[in-house]
């Protein structure tokens, strides 16, 4: 995320298609979908990925009460499109201070919602257990879409996965405790479907939460 495309899993350079291999390659995780450099948070900005990407672009529409848009990313490059999307929204928490959440679509395998949850990956796996009710459940383009906990991610956030429109829908909120707004069923926009109404996103400062 530092101007260049990244690895998606580990932050590690990639190599771009070329004489050896048609895809783009990390030594550790061998063929990936290329993380995009994050570029500040603007309506543009949001216009770039949402043009481009395969999967949806989740946000919670109409934010919450003092709630900006700061910062989205993609991984994907032009050929295959964006195969994971994840964008930044940060304000007042339930329970006061300031929040951070990070929403992640993407295809299986890779990679960059366990990245932000902070586990091994690429995909929930084990850390996910479904055999109870979701410990939470929003609203993803007009269907009620359970999310559970995933378990073993670091104490300072809270990590909710499920599946919406057939892929993973990762929510991650920093501090732990803004995870609450997951529970009151948050109304997520693919801003694929927004039109028009992506003009009235009104943007913040550039969040490190969608940088790290």
């Amino acid at each position: 995320m530092r101007g260049e495309p990244s690895c998606p899993k580990c932050g590690g350079r990639v190599r771009a298609p070329g004489l050896f291999a048609d895809t783009w390659q990390c030594d550790a995780h061998g063929t990936v979908h290329p993380l995009q450099p994050v570029i500040p948070p603007s309506v543009d900005a949001l216009g770039v990925v949402v043009n481009r990407t395969r999967v949806p672009v989740w946000m919670p529409w109409p934010l919450p009460v003092g709630w900006l848009f700061t910062g989205v990313a993609s991984a994907g490059d032009d050929r295959s499109g964006g195969r994971a999307t994840a964008v930044a929204c940060s304000g007042p928490c339930p329970l006061g201070g300031p929040g951070e959440l990070v929403l992640i679509a993407e295809e299986l395998g890779v990679g960059l919602g366990a990245r932000y949850a902070g586990i091994p990956g690429p995909d929930p796996g084990p850390h996910l257990t479904v055999s109870g009710p979701p410990q939470a459940k929003v609203m993803a383009a007009g269907r009620p879409t359970p999310l559970w906990h995933v378990a073993g991610t670091p104490a300072d956030r809270a990590v909710f996965a499920g599946e919406a429109c057939g892929l993973w829908l990762w929510a991650v909120a920093w501090p732990d405790h803004s995870g609450l707004l997951l529970y009151d069923e948050l109304v997520l926009t693919d801003l694929r479907q927004a039109g028009a109404e992506v003009d009235l996103v009104p943007c913040g400062a550039l969040s490190p939460r969608i940088l790290g």
